[in-house]
């Protein structure tokens, strides 16, 4: 997962109406009950179909590292969906906001910067762009791409102000981030 990934997955979660099971055996049950079979399940954590009948006796109280983390990824992924595509459809509608510190360069009509500087930036986007990060998102658009929506936004809000200035700003580049929240 990329950065853009990450920091909608949080955001998401934010948006959680109730806790995701903690327990082992809770999450397996619930992997079961998502994906019907122990067979699918072990498929999908990349264990055997016995390991997920034993971690769903008890039998086993604890899982490898790895898998644990797969375990739970895979229950936070599936986790309220409804939920999920609600705030989404709200954002969809009403917009993000983006809070990161990144490293900007842009290209003008004035000249350019390569080297840009790092800014600590908190930008409402318009609903457009929530749209169309979702949109990339759901397709399987790369970190690379996500990042392209963000400096389109932040280049028309924060770098043109809607408009009202450099209007020979042609593009912006979001190179190190540093840290990016998503709220909505």
């Amino acid at each position: 997962m990329g950065e853009i990934d990450d920091a909608i997955e949080r955001a998401d979660r934010e948006g959680f109406t109730r806790q995701p099971p903690k327990t082992l055996k809770g999450q397996i049950g619930y992997l079961l009950k998502q994906l019907g079979s122990a067979k699918a399940v072990a498929q999908e954590l990349g264990v055997t179909a016995d390991s997920v009948n034993r971690y769903r006796r008890g039998a086993r109280k604890h899982a490898r590292a790895d898998v644990a983390a797969k375990i739970d990824d895979a229950v936070r992924q599936r986790w309220q969906p409804q939920v999920r595509k609600r705030r989404h459809k709200q954002a969809a509608a009403s917009g993000i906001t983006v809070e990161t510190r990144a490293r900007f360069g842009y290209h003008s009509s004035e000249g350019s910067t390569d080297d840009g500087r790092f800014r600590r930036l908190t930008v409402k986007l318009p609903a457009a762009y929530a749209q169309r990060l979702f949109d990339a998102r759901d397709t399987g658009a790369s970190d690379q791409e996500m990042r392209g929506i963000i400096a389109e936004g932040f280049k028309e809000v924060y770098f043109q102000d809607n408009g009202g200035r450099a209007m020979g700003l042609s593009d912006v580049a979001i190179n190190d981030i540093d840290y990016l929240d998503l709220e909505y």
